[in-house]
């Protein structure tokens, strides 16, 4: 996992490129990277988690034109299979990202769609060649600027220079950009960005009624994919953990980790980590899940000021000031702290809500039609809320963290089962579907516990919403809620938005900051 800074169209290297390079030192701390190629330039900053030599960058291979270099973020997590196409590329790492660097030099840039990961990366070439691209759910950031013939990119918004900030946006997940020589260049989606139709989802008939009925072979199916996805993110030369909340899907996570370590790694133990207040029900929760499972577990204790003294780095750290994700980053953020000494990948929960229609709310939705545009939006807002915090967080930390029920077949899979198995009926309990695919792999109460938001169950919501609030007066609430667009909605926002304000207050929150429908 890395940070990456680039610049196309500006002559070569220059000292406002180191800068954003520096900027972003936190995300990959262990050594850096850098080439000046075409009058492009390229940045990389690298946490070490494949050999040394394998993972420094940017990396390189010779085409036909010349030199084509690569810098990226992420893991792409089919590499394997495709190196096996590109027999006689003449790879010199195992790099993972090196495999993106050869599908993009023999097949072009439309072969981004090959990729099954999560990833933000830019190429250069001797030839001119230039290439961005994003993961089609953006769990991985990446941003850009554009002003006349020059466009900078980096993985975190303060990298760019105060006079570029007014221009910053938010890169789309699932689109390339090339110059292809004109002033705007070539903005484009991938082939496989998240399908919006259901109709080409549906390949599995079953009722839109909720509460019916699940085929066996279903719950086969869903249990059989989630166990391969977990298991194809264990890839790595360091020790993988997991974020245990004691919820259900880190559980699940969990569960099928450490029966991984198992099989694969005799002698053993996954690491597991928790935080909260002492008796927050996510600890209580995690400890029983944790001896349950026989894995190695870990908890950070944290008191209310800890939480609040910690809110001005969590805001400056996750680049937002929407109550609901400061609420939740704020425990994360200290547990991500607390887990870096630990080990450097962490796989979350991250994404079961949103495929496998996890919230309460989503029983309002009556048609197979209206339910699924509802997941493909809220799985196409993750990319600035819930994987904002989760990248940040972790990453300002030298953390890498993998979330399992994001890869891209465990999405289209989720979306494309019917209505009537997602959907809880009278008296049952959200996402039972996932719950009846691991009957066995959990006691009861983990597999049934009742769902609660991070920052409710690790006991941060209320301490924060109190106090934040109370930090604000109703004059200065006044003063500041019309800065931004929509206005704020909450005294608590209204002091998460002065903390950003200082930090970034001249970058535009409506291209750059998403915010929940409630604050």
């Amino acid at each position: 996992m890395c940070g990456i800074a680039a610049v196309y169209g500006a002559g070569g290297e220059s000292s406002e490129a180191r800068r954003m390079l520096e900027r972003v030192t936190h995300r990959g701390p262990d050594e850096s990277g850098s080439v000046e190629v075409a009058g492009n330039w390229l940045g990389h900053r690298r946490l070490s988690i494949v050999d040394v030599a394998g993972g420094r960058q940017p990396l390189v291979t010779e085409t036909e034109s010349g030199r084509l270099y690569l810098v990226g973020n992420g893991e792409v997590y089919n590499h394997e299979a495709l190196r096996r196409t590109l027999a006689d590329a003449g790879f010199r790492t195992d790099s993972d990202n090196e495999v993106a660097l050869h599908v993009v030099a023999r097949r072009g840039a439309e072969a981004v769609s090959e990729l099954r990961g999560m990833f933000a990366f830019v190429i250069a070439g001797e030839d001119g060649t230039f290439l961005a691209a994003r993961d089609p759910v953006g769990i991985k950031p990446l941003y850009w600027a554009r002003r006349g013939g020059e466009v900078r990119f980096a993985s975190e918004i303060h990298a760019f220079d105060p006079e570029w900030r007014p221009l910053v946006e938010a890169f789309p997940p699932g689109h390339l950009w090339t110059p292809d020589g004109t002033p705007e260049g070539s903005l484009r989606r991938f082939d496989f960005a998240v399908p919006r139709d259901p109709k080409r989802l549906h390949r599995f008939d079953g009722p839109s009624e909720p509460g019916a009925p699940i085929p066996k072979e279903m719950l086969d199916l869903v249990r059989r994919k989630l166990v391969q996805t977990v298991e194809g993110q264990m890839m790595g030369d360091v020790p993988v953990g997991v974020f245990l909340s004691g919820g259900l899907d880190s559980t699940l996570v969990a569960a099928i980790a450490q029966e991984w370590y198992r099989k694969a790694r005799p002698g053993e133990r996954l690491k597991t980590f928790a935080v909260g207040l002492e008796g927050s029900p996510d600890l209580e929760a995690a400890r029983e899940a944790a001896e349950f499972l026989g894995t190695e577990h870990h908890e950070r204790l944290y008191t209310a000021e800890e939480a609040l003294e910690a809110v001005p780095k969590v805001v400056r750290a996750i680049e937002s000031f929407d109550p609901s994700l400061v609420r939740s980053a704020v425990p994360n953020y200290l547990l991500a702290e607390f887990t870096s000494r630990h080990v450097k990948v962490v796989l979350t929960g991250e994404g079961a809500d949103e495929i496998f229609a996890g919230y309460e709310y989503l029983r309002e939705f009556t048609t197979e039609e209206d339910l699924h545009a509802e997941l493909v939006r809220t799985v196409e807002g993750l990319h600035n809320l819930n994987l904002q915090r989760c990248d940040r967080v972790t990453m300002a930390h030298g953390l890498e963290a993998r979330v399992p029920f994001l890869e891209l077949e465990m999405i289209e899979l989720g979306l494309a089962l019917p209505a009537g198995w997602k959907l809880a009926g009278e008296g049952q309990m959200e996402k039972r579907l996932l719950r009846l695919a691991f009957e066995g792999w959990l006691p009861d109460s983990l597999l049934w516990r009742v769902k609660s938001q991070f920052g409710d169950g690790s006991g941060a919501a209320g301490v924060l919403k109190r106090r934040m609030e109370e930090s604000v007066s109703e004059s200065e609430f006044r003063e500041l809620r019309h800065e931004v667009a929509p206005p704020l909605r909450t005294r608590e926002e209204a002091a998460y938005y002065r903390i950003f304000a200082e930090h970034l207050r001249d970058v535009p929150a409506g291209r750059t900051v998403g915010r929940f429908a409630t604050a």
